[in-house]
């Protein structure tokens, strides 16, 4: 069964879209199979996986709305190497029509059932706010990762998120679990990225990933080319981080399935 992972952050700017493509394209390139569903309703990572957003018949608003299914909306990402759930602007109504929807939180969760066993990641790339469309993806989702950038006001918008996911463990979704904070336009020549990188070590120990994404200028233009860095430019530092990422996620999966077999078999 895929395991679905939230890319959330209320705040804008701290690259959660560059996350989604970036690491969907390094986990492909490791030859998983990956959907990217893009829950914003800017489609930025439907532009940066190379789909032109008026160029596809359904979309994630069809696919909450029940208009159309999670299979008629998935596009290929050939270049980027994986399945795509496209988003336009047409998603910006979903969230005052999912009002008067019977289990509006829940749309997103019972649309990519039907195909949650064909993949082995499913990124979900949420909108930069606490809306309706980023608690459905908590509440389909089996982890959230946070991208943050190392700055105190990032800090003060992190425990709101937190809470955020608590709430939402305790009432719809008792399996949400935090997957890892990522720190991203890392300078490690800046003292206040240490002081807060070390703060949040402190903090959240192990969920902290080793790999920190730097500013790079190779993965700040790649969607201009509707490309992932990777295919960008493939020996740049930020293609070369997420590929450490995703192999780090990867390292982290075989390690808790192996406790898990061990714990079982006590």
């Amino acid at each position: 069964m895929g395991k679905i992972i939230a890319v959330a952050n209320q705040k804008g700017g701290v690259g959660k879209t560059t996350t989604c493509i970036n690491l969907g394209a390094s986990l492909a390139a490791t030859k998983r199979s990956v959907l990217v569903v893009d829950l914003d309703p800017q489609g930025n990572a439907t532009v940066g996986s190379g789909v032109d957003k008026s160029g596809f018949e359904h979309s994630s608003y069809d696919m909450l709305l029940g208009h159309a299914s999670v299979e008629q909306v998935i596009l290929r990402a050939e270049q980027a190497g994986y399945d795509l759930v496209p988003t336009n602007g047409d998603l910006t109504a979903a969230e005052v029509e999912l009002i008067a929807v019977p289990q509006r939180e829940r749309r997103l969760r019972d649309a990519l059932h039907a195909v949650r066993d064909k993949y082995d990641f499913i990124l979900v790339d949420c909108p930069p706010s606490l809306n309706m469309l980023t608690l459905n993806a908590l509440v389909a989702a089996d982890s959230v990762m946070i991208p943050m950038q190392c700055e105190y006001y990032a800090m003060e918008g992190l425990t709101s998120l937190l809470n955020t996911i608590e709430q939402i463990r305790s009432t719809v979704n008792p399996e949400l679990k935090l997957e890892g904070l990522l720190r991203t336009m890392f300078d490690p020549r800046s003292n206040l990225s240490n002081d807060v990188s070390g703060q949040l070590i402190m903090h959240f120990g192990n969920k902290v990933y080793r790999t920190a994404i730097p500013r790079n200028i190779r993965l700040a233009e790649a969607p201009s080319f509707g490309l992932p860095a990777l295919i960008h430019d493939r020996a740049s530092r930020g293609a070369v981080a997420y590929l450490a990422l995703a192999g780090e996620i990867l390292r982290r999966d075989e390690n808790n399935s192996s406790e898990l077999r061990v714990s079982g078999s006590a």
